[in-house]
């Protein structure tokens, strides 16, 4: 994340415990979607650099990335779409910003293959009530469905406007 990115200027070690759990998530993820198969004797490197944060910069890194890879034709099994939710004043929230992320309560971060709705990401930071879990667990996946119906239209506009270009 680049140190001019976030409301809050904190200087950033390289190896932040933040950063590199990120890190490993993605890459445990990617590398379960990506289709390595085709690419036996291939290196695919995925970097991200967050220029504007407001919160949510995992889930934004994965639908960042998923959409970088369609975009460089790496085949995949499907979509990795991300979203996050948490839990203030009895009330489940979506894509919470950065002051939301930081009062301290409760912040889910679900990524999952919207094709089967395999889950391949569960991240909670503090801990939430189990009665409350279902319904902040709900939330997120809404916010990936939505998600997922952007990146889909989006890829789909792109492809049409990629096939006009090479059949004009």
């Amino acid at each position: 994340m680049a140190t001019f990115s976030a409301s809050e200027r904190r200087k950033r070690t390289r190896g932040d415990r933040k950063s590199v759990e990120t890190s490993l998530a993605l890459r445990q993820m990617f590398e379960s979607v990506i289709m390595r198969e085709l690419y036996p004797q291939s290196k695919i490197d995925i970097y991200i650099q967050v220029l504007q944060s407001d919160g949510g910069n995992r889930c934004v890194s994965i639908n960042a990335a998923t959409m970088a890879l369609i975009d460089a034709g790496i085949p995949l099994k499907d979509f990795v779409c991300a979203s996050s939710a948490g839990y203030i004043e009895d009330t489940p929230l979506l894509d919470l910003n950065y002051l939301e992320e930081t009062a301290g309560g409760p912040n889910l971060t679900l990524a999952l293959l919207p094709k089967s709705n395999k889950i391949v990401l569960v991240q909670m930071d503090s801990r939430l009530h189990a009665d409350h879990l279902e319904k902040v667990m709900n939330t997120a996946i809404t916010g990936i469905s939505r998600v997922h119906a952007i990146l889909d239209r989006t890829v789909k506009e792109h492809l049409q406007k990629t096939i006009g270009t090479i059949t004009a």
